[in-house]
């Protein structure tokens, strides 16, 4: 399991990459269009999607990795006992977060479809498409999250985790 895992993490962040690629091209074609007139239209569309994909789809990943901003100030100075109630807690609530996250993405994705939305601007792209990315990624990030509590669950430390007091981390 945790291999299959690890493969969907970097599969998510390899398609936020693609996506931060499509996000500059859109941008570099924007810009060459202006100074061209290519008549290309709905680019700076484009590259928004493309920059919400990326972010979305980067979620797990880097939840995965620890890399998500956290405030250790207190949970450091907490006796362990207390730190992992704690840190269970953040956890059991980090997931039902993200849980309810994907399944209103998930059902915005579907209500575009069903109802045949497209944006407003001059590109008039279906809307479920870009919402499908932040539907995966947030669905990405609920797997995550109850990834990272089965492995504190189970006594793992978890990437991101605070040093204990008078522990120098090494970065």
């Amino acid at each position: 399991m945790r291999a299959w895992l690890d493969r969907f993490y970097r599969a998510l962040m390899a398609l936020s990459a693609l996506a931060m690629v499509a996000a500059f091209g859109c941008v570099v074609l924007g810009i060459a269009d202006r100074q061209f007139a290519f008549g290309l239209r709905g680019l700076d569309a484009y590259a928004g999607y493309a920059i919400a994909a990326a972010l979305f789809l980067a979620l797990p990943g880097t939840l995965q990795r620890g890399e998500h901003i956290r405030v250790t100030l207190v949970l450091q100075r907490l006796p362990a006992r207390v730190r992992a109630v704690v840190e269970w807690g953040c956890g059991a609530a980090g997931i039902a977060l993200s849980v309810a996250l994907a399944w209103y993405a998930a059902r915005l994705v579907w209500l575009s479809y069903t109802t045949h939305d497209v944006s407003q601007g001059s590109d008039a792209t279906p809307l479920w498409q870009p919402q499908l990315a932040m539907a995966l990624g947030c669905a990405g990030l609920a797997v995550a999250m109850a990834d990272a509590l089965v492995g504190r669950s189970l006594g793992a430390r978890v990437a991101g985790d605070p040093p204990t007091v008078g522990v120098v981390q090494a970065e």
